[in-house]
């Protein structure tokens, strides 16, 4: 079978949606900037061009206690010139930008005009319409700078924004900044451009998100370079099997979303969501090798096959499977295939759909007053039907929380088995559909009427089942929504 570089009915995503700035990291060392203003928001704007190494020319007649502590404290990597006066029209001589913290409207209207009039890009503090650029919030770790913006329209959004980037990228990453920018030059004179430096790189970054360099790491890592050099023909190409979770992206991992970023192709179950998609390299070829039961699936030979092509070819392949890789997804096969190939393989776990069922209903799986033990058990064999070796007297027992997976088009014989093992014929059960996604549907009622719930619920998308006491307050906290009813919460 054909594997297919896009889904059907999945239109191919724009690969730069309508910008409303334009992101430009503009050096201003040795440069001239206008400050207009002595206030303290003035001062933090000053601060900021001095930190980059701008001679910022201030214009004011006086100065914020804040403003004139800071011109008179060293250490910025700029300068500041006070110029003891109002702005006027000489002020923006020779200036790359000017900035004002303007008092009113007017003043506001009339320090754009005179710096549009001159070709100087203007910032008026707080006034969006008097602004050709703006100041983002800013996560510092320089040379590595990442600045965030909402155009101006809910600076709140990009501080929150900003503190939940602070807690992904570590300190250190400043250090490791420093570090690639001194031994590029000597990387580039050891490697040759293309798969070797991007291996390299690649190994480099690995590395940048742990502890900080430490040793002699130039020398280390100069050695890794002459490692890579000393493997004449080697490819270089390797596997990452991904879990991709239950659907929302915002349950992916940091590990997941480096590898993702790291990425030459991925190779995506029919599960993964655009949002995840939406996180990956954006020069990253992707490829659908979607398997859906009672629907035209790719065979795992033609997709463990393509994989090593890929690999072989020097490509950095990401194997994204919905879930967890190592729960129901296969990852046996494939990783069997590509360390018999003598390719390098390696896993980044997901949160498995039933982990993601739990949080959502408030349950614990284990709740040492219900069960001592859960299991997650596959409802599809090979056939199509019910493995035939499942041990059915283990999962009646009363005092384990069991989870169906592709359990939907057996779930009469589901429940069959495990009555005639002597399971109570009112234990809790659940019915999860498409958990952690658009179209979240759920039924709860007694184990004997699981055929009906199923019916009402539908198989047209991924469902699970929770058999269990555990699951009793999930049917005791419906409000309004009877036993046995399908209750829908929007994705």
């Amino acid at each position: 079978m054909t594997i297919r570089s896009l889904p059907p009915n999945r239109p191919r995503a724009e690969r730069m949606g309508p910008l409303a700035t334009l992101p430009v990291f503009y050096k201003l060392e040795g440069r001239k900037v206008l400050v207009a203003g002595g206030s303290e928001a003035a001062a933090w704007k000053a601060e900021l061009l001095a930190a980059a190494g701008a001679e910022v020319h201030v214009d004011a007649e006086t100065l914020d206690p804040v403003f004139s502590g800071l011109i008179a404290t060293p250490g910025a990597a700029g300068s500041y010139v006070w110029r003891q006066r109002t702005w006027s029209g000489e002020s923006f001589s020779g200036m790359q930008m000017a900035i004002c913290d303007a008092d009113t409207e007017a003043e506001a209207r009339a320090f754009y005009d005179a710096a549009r009039a001159v070709g100087v890009a203007v910032n008026v503090i707080d006034k969006p319409e008097f602004c050709e650029f703006q100041f983002g919030a800013i996560v510092n770790r320089s040379p590595a700078v990442i600045a965030i913006s909402t155009d101006g329209a809910a600076p709140i959004l990009g501080q929150a924004i900003r503190r939940r980037i602070e807690t992904l990228i570590a300190p250190q990453v400043a250090q490791w900044a420093h570090l690639a920018g001194s031994i590029r030059m000597m990387v580039n004179e050891r490697l040759s451009p293309g798969a070797e430096r991007r291996a390299f790189w690649e190994a480099f970054v690995d590395r940048a998100f742990g502890a900080a360099p430490a040793g002699d790491m130039i020398a280390d890592l100069l050695a890794k370079a002459g490692a890579i050099k000393a493997a004449p023909g080697a490819t270089h190409g390797r596997v990452t099997l991904v879990g991709a979770g239950p659907g929302d992206a915002e349950f992916l991992t940091l590990k997941a979303v480096r590898a993702l970023q790291a990425a030459d192709v991925i190779l995506y179950d029919d599960l993964v969501s655009d949002e995840v998609l939406e996180l990956a390299r954006r020069e990253a070829r992707r490829m659908l090798v979607g398997k859906r039961g009672g629907r035209e699936s790719c065979r795992q030979d033609d997709i463990n096959a393509t994989m090593v092509r890929l690999a072989r070819a020097g490509k950095h392949v990401v194997r994204l499977k919905g879930g967890d890789p190592m729960i129901f997804g296969r990852a046996g096969e494939e990783i069997a295939r590509l360390e018999a190939e003598g390719i390098a393989v390696s896993v980044v776990p997901g949160i498995t759909s039933a982990l993601a069922m739990a949080a959502q209903f408030g349950v614990s799986l284990t709740h040492r007053d219900h069960a001592q033990s859960v299991r997650f058990v596959t409802g599809h064999g090979r056939n199509g039907k019910l493995p035939s070796d499942l041990d059915w007297s283990g999962i009646a027992d009363p005092k384990t929380t069991t989870i169906f997976y592709m359990g939907g088009r057996t779930a009469d014989q589901i429940a069959t088995q495990l009555m005639a093992r002597g399971m109570d014929r009112s234990t809790p059960v659940v019915i999860s559909k498409s958990v952690a996604r658009q179209g979240f549907e759920r039924w709860t009622g007694p184990l004997r009427d699981l055929a009906g719930g199923m019916a009402l619920i539908g198989c047209d998308e991924p469902v699970l089942v929770g058999i269990g006491s555990v699951f009793a307050s999930v049917a005791q906290g419906e409000i309004g929504v009877a036993s046995g009813r399908v209750s829908g919460v929007p994705g």
